[in-house]
């Protein structure tokens, strides 16, 4: 198995057994405290285990090589783990923040706080280990579905670090209503990272462009070849951790193929390189002074929209 594999997939694993340890301690001083928000960090902990399972089913598909039925893999199977990871957390956004507009209503009554306090110094140390862990692997693996994993349990950092200190504050003051309001203010930072996230994942499932900087780069290394006259019809996407890059070069038209081929196969070797993983496929094409004038005068229409 790969090394990048044996990583994720590592990663994966340390992260779903933490999440399945922290729902249930936060599930019981939940129970013991009263607090809606311990209950709200114990949700939020539960939807990481599924997000957690997510991951690891993702970067095992993900990492399926291609068949016949799938020629370019399986990679979007990370990004569609990403996409229910967000479509979780929106939904238990939605509980919270009924569960916490009811108790500013109603009211509600905390004891044994010491031990919700305990829990959530636990909680902010685990927490905060186990995600840039499991963020820089997936950072390095480029590996949506852990990242996505990774930003979940830095929440559940901050989130913790809030409840203790809230907790601290209720137990000194006497404030309970600051439970219900650290509730809310949970839930609503909870959608704006899960919206970032489905929106990113979206984007990958319906084959955005590769990012600016990333296109950049492929233009640099094309215009580097002193043998290319030009470049039209540059596509690119991205699938899991797969960049996959087509594009036409123009060359002297009385080079023979091998010479044409040579330079094509020369900038397929340093595009993937310099963009691994991916995958670049170069078609070439003689240069046409016909079909480059009309290039040149649609390219010149397009700077006038502009």
């Amino acid at each position: 198995m790969h090394a990048e594999t044996r990583a994720k997939r590592r990663a994966a694993v340390v992260s779903l057994g933490y999440n399945l340890t922290a729902t249930a301690v936060k599930l019981a001083a939940a129970l013991i405290t009263g607090s809606v928000s311990l209950l709200s960090e114990a949700l939020h902990s539960a939807t990481d285990v599924v997000a957690s399972l997510f991951a690891y089913l993702g970067v095992r598909v993900g990492a399926t090589p291609p068949d016949p039925q799938h020629p370019y893999g399986h990679g979007k199977a990370e990004t569609l783990a990403g996409f229910g990871e967000a479509v979780l957390l929106i939904a238990i956004v939605g509980y919270l923040l009924f569960e916490g507009v009811r108790r500013l209503i109603v009211g509600s009554e905390l004891q044994q706080l010491e031990w919700g306090a305990a829990v959530m110094a636990f909680s902010t140390l685990t927490s905060l280990a186990v995600g840039q862990y499991v963020w820089r692997t997936g950072r390095r693996t480029h590996s949506l579905a852990l990242m996505s994993n990774g930003q979940h349990l830095m929440i559940d950092f901050w989130t913790s670090l809030g409840l203790l200190v809230a907790l601290g504050i209720i137990y000194f003051t006497g404030w309970v209503f600051i439970d219900a309001l650290l509730a809310i203010g949970i839930a609503l930072w909870l959608f704006r990272g899960a919206w970032q996230l489905a929106a990113r994942a979206f984007h990958e499932l319906i084959d955005h462009a590769l990012p600016a900087e990333e296109l950049a780069r492929i233009d640099q290394i094309l215009r580097a070849e002193p043998n290319l006259l030009s470049y039209h019809h540059l596509r690119t996407r991205r699938s899991g951790a797969m960049r996959y890059v087509e594009v036409h070069i123009v060359l002297p038209r009385e080079w023979s193929l091998q010479q044409a081929h040579e330079v094509a196969d020369a900038l397929e070797r340093r595009i993937e390189r310099e963009l691994a993983p991916a995958e670049v496929t170069i078609h070439m094409d003689p240069y046409d002074p016909d079909r480059a004038a009309a290039r040149e005068e649609k390219n010149l229409y397009r700077e006038i929209l502009r």
